[in-house]
């Protein structure tokens, strides 16, 4: 089976967040006052097959504690459907 796995990293709330600063400046020059906060992250989709949900969901775990995400700083959350080729 072929699974779309969305993978969102995201910087732990511990983090300073220098990006997110910048860009709810930008908002707040726009005009978009109401935004009080901004995290910046990282956003991957990937194609992959496997025999189920689970295994696959394993196996992205792994993507993401050795090459996807910093450990140190960010956190990652997996959604998985069946299909891919979005």
């Amino acid at each position: 089976m072929r699974f779309l796995a969305e993978v969102v990293i995201s910087l732990k709330p511990v983090v300073n967040d220098p990006q997110g600063l910048t860009v709810r400046a930008g908002l707040h020059q726009l005009g978009f006052a109401e935004v009080s906060e901004v995290r910046v992250g990282k956003h991957i989709a990937l194609e992959v097959e496997g025999d189920s949900e689970a295994g696959v969901r394993r196996r992205v775990a792994e993507m993401c504690e050795r090459l996807l995400r910093n450990p140190v700083i960010e956190d990652y959350r997996i959604e998985l459907r069946e299909g891919g080729s979005r």
